[in-house]
């Protein structure tokens, strides 16, 4: 098999035979074409083996990536393997522990209130001062912070998506292919208003037209990338000198999601609402595709360790018994 063309060949069979089911695989198209490069570049020829597929791996995030990164990488790369294993059976299969057990999810940083107000302060003081970068950067977070929305469905967001008059965010074929619709608080609503005056200033608009643009030389009213958005906040977070309450190497984009959720949940406590009751709405207003999903942030996030406990109490002693 030759590794550039029969590989890659293989590849797009798999990929196509994947959507052919009804899955979205824009990542893993990357993905897997990215080894069959990896192959083709070491001029590999013969069967794959398990010592190649583990030294293309551990090259994630260019050598610097985690067992938990390594586990995921190699579990997207254990089911092209067995695919391709139809057409050629001497590829190595490697074994689903080979990076040690699945992960799980761990415990994520929980932003306090003024966390979020320093970040959005430091948002706002990005440069250059004349731009649209920094009122980009500030709404962006907001957003996020205020929504729980996803970076990606942020960044993906249109003008026809975004009705100010209703207050409301269409949310379209998100992660794993759902469409939902958003509705917003009044001060997220004035908020994504200013925003969009002044981006109306910079760039013709349009109802394709993406929400947050890019605002530098050739890439001015372009959508916002992912790792550009990741590489300001990091910029942002580190400037800003938080201590990490989070399980994670250090607070991040993702965990104002998390933030959103578990302030949610404590406002609902707060006002004696059945949490029960509301976790279907939650659920559904955060995309996730499991309810068990959003029960996760019962168990696993101290914030709300004690709500578990009272479940757990109510559950073993349902009538309160005092001789128990």
């Amino acid at each position: 098999m030759s590794a550039r063309i029969g590989l890659q060949a293989r590849v797009d069979d798999y990929l196509a035979e994947r959507r052919r089911l009804g899955f979205e695989l824009h990542s893993l198209d990357t993905l897997l074409a990215d080894f069959a490069k990896s192959v083709a570049d070491r001029h590999h020829h013969g069967p794959l083996t398990v010592e190649l597929m583990v030294d293309w791996v551990r090259m994630a995030k260019s050598g610097l990536g985690t067992p938990e990164t390594w586990y995921r990488r190699m579990a997207t790369l254990r089911r092209f393997v067995r695919y391709l294993r139809q057409f050629e059976p001497r590829t190595q299969m490697p074994d689903a522990s080979i990076f040690g057990p699945e992960p799980g999810r761990v415990t994520p940083h929980i932003y306090r209130e003024k966390e979020i107000v320093e970040l959005l302060a430091a948002a706002r003081k990005l440069g250059p001062h004349d731009s649209l970068r920094p009122a980009t950067f500030e709404t962006l977070l907001g957003l996020m912070a205020s929504t729980g929305m996803r970076v990606s469905e942020a960044i993906h967001l249109r003008d026809v998506d975004v009705d100010l008059k209703r207050g409301l965010l269409i949310v379209r074929e998100s992660k794993f292919a759902k469409s939902r619709q958003l509705p917003l608080h009044p001060s997220t609503v004035g908020a994504l208003a200013r925003y969009q005056r002044q981006r109306m200033r910079h760039v013709p608009t349009t109802a394709d037209t993406p929400f947050f643009i890019s605002s530098r030389g050739r890439r001015l009213g372009q959508p916002l990338g992912d790792r550009q958005v990741h590489r300001v906040f990091n910029g942002l977070r580190d400037s800003l000198h938080w201590v990490n309450r989070g399980a994670h190497a250090a607070p991040r984009l993702h965990d104002l999601r998390h933030t959103f959720a578990v302030r949610r949940l404590m406002l609902w406590h707060s006002q004696g609402t059945d949490i029960d009751q509301m976790m279907l709405a939650l659920s559904t207003y955060l995309g996730h595709t499991k309810i068990s999903h959003t029960y996760w942030y019962l168990s696993a996030v101290p914030e709300l360790m004690a709500l578990a406990g009272g479940k757990f109490e109510r559950f073993v002693d349902p009538a309160g018994d005092d001789n128990a």
